[in-house]
């Protein structure tokens, strides 16, 4: 398998590019500097959401199924994604990061630099530009759904070692601070 953590994270910002993030900017009416920043701060919580996700079968089998319905040509529709017409970003992130969302938006409001109201527009648009992502790779490496997990989990060991606690995200993913996000995600499926 080709793809690792901080491989997903360069290939989506090689894919957005800076014709992409200058869009993004533009449409949220932000510096492109500090949306840059957001939104290399936003995915690995993202991809760190998807991750512990992933960790059962379950959810690794939940998400590969998910992926079959996002086109890798995301990245080229970014007008109507922008627009509020092209995605189901509030759904993905409802499933990534359920009741944490208001406390990951309001982290990364405190680390980029942008106001909490242009995370909130900034999240759903990047979403199903991962989604995108990870389905291209899927199709491209013939990834079952423990290879997703995998690459998923990997990519995670890999920005902790980068940025320990994912910036500090790591302790918002990980609700009861056990250092393990899996069984928060199973109390979040389950309601306990």
């Amino acid at each position: 398998m080709g793809a690792t953590m901080a491989g997903l994270l360069d290939g989506i910002m090689e894919q957005l590019g800076s014709g992409g993030v200058a869009q993004i900017s533009q449409s949220l009416g932000a510096d492109q500097g500090d949306v840059g920043s957001a939104i290399a701060a936003a995915l690995p919580a993202i991809l760190g959401g998807m991750a512990a996700n992933s960790r059962s079968a379950d959810g690794a089998a939940a998400l590969s199924n998910a992926l079959d319905d996002h086109s890798p040509s995301i990245f080229d529709q970014l007008g109507p994604l922008l627009s509020g017409g092209g995605g189901d970003g509030a759904k993905i992130l409802g499933h990534v990061l359920g009741a944490r969302q208001g406390q990951v938006e309001a982290h990364l409001a405190q680390q980029s630099g942008l106001d909490l109201g242009m995370i909130a527009k900034l999240l759903p648009v990047l979403a199903p530009l991962v989604m995108g992502y990870l389905s291209k790779q899927k199709q491209a490496q013939g990834l079952n759904p423990a290879d997703l997990g995998e690459v998923l989990g990997r990519e995670r060991q890999q920005h902790e070692q980068g940025s320990p606690g994912l910036g500090g995200l790591a302790s918002i993913l990980d609700a009861d601070g056990d250092g393990s996000i899996i069984d928060d995600v199973i109390g979040k499926l389950t309601g306990h």
